[in-house]
């Protein structure tokens, strides 16, 4: 089958489904090494799965399934790289010596995979495409999952994230991005990319934007998934490890974060013994690894905002909580990356470390910041604060604007409860 066409993941169950989903990143990464096109890699990585679906069941599974997608894959690449006068474009790119039918060698150290993973890394994330298309081709290609899938866990029409993964893979080619690890100055704004679509995939599962649900595991699944590869592939990135560290106190809460109709809990009122003590101890490690490679200038975003995670998540109770701590590492990420929602949770810890009045001072200065206009949690933080002042009207007006601004149904449920605790 030609790589022009589009082809969604066969139906497959069991071993083959396990293996590909796992393996399936490797295998795009180490063909498009050599058709330097992630879209046509995708596809020959396909023909491959259909070539197991039928082979594997015959023949039975190979002793190293992985291997051997990746070996079909490439056999495939490299046939398609001699036979297609239409590929002659991409035969400039990666040189004439292939139109004399020498192919690149099929790496025999597993570094040359994590390689070529690292290249589809950077180029699923590549800054030409946008945030909504970087999500879904990164899903797509790295976290090997389906187009409805990725549809069903966004709430977003299949057709929708079918047209962005296409469009996406089309800009790559059009715009001849290159299949490649980023250095020298443009590297720390190429992994900034990488990382702000791996926790915006986080937090999508940690606290959906909209729809009935609060919580939708899977996401936060694939995003670990994806920031415990990049570690690994990155090994002297603090920022990287310091994204892992956040993502692990995050996941940690998550079994105590609903009850038992799927309504939000809040942190307050979760039952600690519910956190995943595996989770914070493997958080704990990322954050010291971030430590022991943090720059002169100090942490960054990501290794700040663990470290804020961290004091709650090594907290024997609510009340025994660092406050004071928490507040002065928001003073510090205010600085490092300043914005108005680190400002709203900044307001969060200094209530909390020195009471409800300072804090409303600085919620206040944030009434006027355009990106927090339509923002549900600047009212709901400003109710909190006002109902602890005993000014209970306030508090309740300000509770049901912040559920009429809220997209999601159990967010909404639960603030319009906090409104009518105060009645």
């Amino acid at each position: 089958m030609g790589p022009a066409a589009s082809k969604e993941l066969p139906e497959s169950t069991g071993a083959l489904e396990t293996v590909f989903r796992l393996e399936s990143p490797r295998v795009v990464a180490a063909v498009a090494r050599i058709v330097r096109d992630v879209g046509i890699a995708e596809e020959l990585t396909q023909d491959a799965l259909v070539a197991a679906l039928e082979q594997w069941p015959v023949r039975g599974v190979p002793d190293n399934p992985g291997a051997w997608l990746v070996t079909t894959a490439r056999r495939r690449a490299v046939d398609l790289v001699r036979r297609r006068e239409n590929y002659a474009r991409k035969l400039a790119e990666i040189g004439r010596a292939l139109e004399t039918t020498t192919v690149p060698e099929e790496p025999a150290d597993p570094d040359d995979i994590d390689d070529d993973l690292l290249r589809l890394v950077f180029t699923t994330c590549h800054p030409v495409l946008s945030t909504e298309a970087r999500t879904a081709l990164t899903l797509r290609l790295l976290g090997g999952l389906t187009t409805a899938e990725i549809a069903r866990a966004f709430l977003v029409p299949e057709p929708t994230i079918a047209q962005r993964v296409v469009r996406a893979k089309r800009t790559l080619a059009r715009r001849n991005v290159a299949f490649e690890v980023p250095y020298g100055p443009d590297r720390e704004a190429r992994l900034g990319s990488v990382l702000d679509v791996i926790y915006l995939i986080f937090n999508e599962g940690y606290a959906a934007t909209s729809g009935d649900d609060w919580l939708r595991p899977g996401l936060c699944e694939d995003a670990l998934r994806l920031v415990r590869l990049l570690a690994g592939l990155m090994p002297a990135e603090p920022e990287v490890h310091g994204l892992a560290a956040l993502l692990e106190f995050q996941a940690s809460r998550a079994a105590a974060r609903t009850g038992p109709d799927g309504e939000p809990v809040l942190l307050r009122d979760q039952n600690r013994r519910r956190w995943n003590r595996m989770l914070i101890a493997r958080g704990v490690t990322a954050l010291s690894r971030a430590d022991a490679a943090a720059p002169a200038g100090g942490p960054g975003p990501y290794a700040l905002q663990a470290a804020i995670a961290a004091c709650h998540a090594l907290a024997p109770t609510w009340e025994e909580t660092d406050w004071r701590a928490i507040a002065a590492l928001y003073g510090l990420l205010a600085v490092r990356s300043p914005s108005p929602v680190v400002e709203l949770n900044r307001a969060v810890a200094v209530s909390m470390a020195e009471g409800p009045a300072p804090a409303l001072e600085i919620v206040d200065a944030l009434a006027d910041e355009p990106a927090l206009r339509e923002y549900h949690l600047l009212p709901s933080v400003r109710a909190d604060l006002l109902a602890r002042l005993g000014r209970t009207a306030e508090a309740r007006a300000q509770f049901e604007r912040a559920a009429s601004l809220a997209r999601n149904e159990r967010e909404r449920e639960l603030l319009l409860g906090r409104a009518a605790g105060l009645a």
